[in-house]
């Protein structure tokens, strides 16, 4: 079932993708919220790479493959960061487009980053992990919760999602940030590996769908 979930949701992020992307003019790529575009690309990896482990099989490359995994974790996630921002100042709200903020934003993201390399990558060791039909290679300690950094951008995503919907009427991006919380807090007791990761699917759905109505002048104060 895991190999099959696996396949379906790199399949959706890369229609998310091609949607997102569907008809944008430059001056739109170059916004601050088209970093999503760029932090699909990861999860696509993840979810072509986490099936197809079993037929790579054990050994150096895909070690490597998986270590990636976790650099690319590192260096993109955070960009939500500037999402989220951006949401904010693409819709109109004045103070958000203030110098000060933007300022703010980027050093905010350069610091998980840094954060994430310090803590999570630098020193990684990595075992193979077999289950439910997939292997791969994750880290020797095991994961007491969620990472440092990715709280701090949750907290920055529900924080932005809770303005714009205040500002803007449109409750798509709190949703989204509020479910992705709650299905990464509570402990499911599924015998699957893939299916949490649908919160973070439902998540990246309605970041693209926000980024869509941005687009297409529909979400502005």
């Amino acid at each position: 079932m895991d190999t099959f979930l696996y396949f379906l949701y790199a399949a959706l992020y890369a229609i998310l993708l091609i949607w997102g992307l569907y008809g944008i003019r430059k001056q739109d790529l170059a916004r601050w919220t088209s970093v999503i575009y760029i932090v699909i690309l990861p999860l696509i990896y993840d979810n072509l790479l986490l099936p197809t482990g079993k037929w790579i099989g054990e050994g150096g490359l895909l070690e490597s493959l998986n270590f990636s995994r976790f650099c690319l974790h590192a260096l993109l996630t955070p960009l939500l960061v500037m999402y989220s921002i951006g949401t904010l100042r693409e819709s109109g709200i004045e103070w958000a487009k203030k110098k000060w903020l933007v300022i703010l934003g980027i050093l905010y993201t350069v610091g998980l980053i840094v954060l994430e390399f310090s803590i999570e990558v630098m020193g990684l060791e990595l075992e193979v992990v077999k289950e439910y039909g997939a292997i791969s290679y994750s880290n020797v300690e095991e994961a007491t919760g969620p990472p440092i950094m990715v709280l701090l951008v949750t907290l920055i995503l529900i924080v932005a999602s809770a303005i714009l919907w205040k500002k803007t009427k449109w409750p798509v991006f709190f949703i989204g940030a509020v479910v992705m919380t709650i299905g990464s807090a509570i402990p499911i007791n599924i015998d699957s590996g893939a299916v949490t990761n649908a919160f973070e699917l439902i998540l990246i759905s309605t970041l693209i769908w926000t980024k869509r109505r941005l687009i297409t002048k529909q979400l502005h104060v």
